[in-house]
């Protein structure tokens, strides 16, 4: 069993293929670990389900329903868009969390997804990447 703390994650800078392996977690199927997320994320888990939209029970008791995977694939997919951006996995991350989109009415990359508006995120990223501002 995996069993870290916010002290001892892995550094991923660019490594996005060593992100992807870490959030599978120990498992052999094809799905992202909630608690490994959780962890990379810096969630507890009744939050994880908050945005996720499912039960609270949900991620520890069904963490393979597609409720809660969508959710996190959705997650990785805009901070895969972010390190693109920022070069890091990590800032990424950060940004998701944390940074007030104006284009957005100032919500998060995290509050986004939560609303199901994956694509508007992906596609603002996008366009900084380009070199555009919204």
């Amino acid at each position: 069993m995996l069993v870290l703390d916010i002290d001892t994650l892995p550094v991923f800078e660019r490594d996005f293929d060593g992100f992807l392996e870490f959030l599978n977690g120990e498992t052999s199927r094809p799905v992202i670990s909630p608690k490994s997320f959780a962890l990379v994320f810096n969630f507890d888990l009744q939050s994880l389900a908050a945005a996720a939209r499912v039960h609270r029970n949900t991620i520890t008791r069904a963490p393979e329903s597609e409720g809660v995977q969508r959710y996190l694939r959705e997650s990785v997919r805009v901070v895969r868009a972010a390190a693109d951006v920022s070069h890091s996995i990590e800032k990424a991350i950060y940004w998701y969390r944390n940074h007030p989109i104006p284009t957005f009415d100032y919500k998060t990359g995290q509050q986004l997804i939560s609303e199901g508006r994956t694509d508007d995120v992906v596609t603002y990223l996008q366009s900084l990447r380009q070199g555009f501002a919204g």
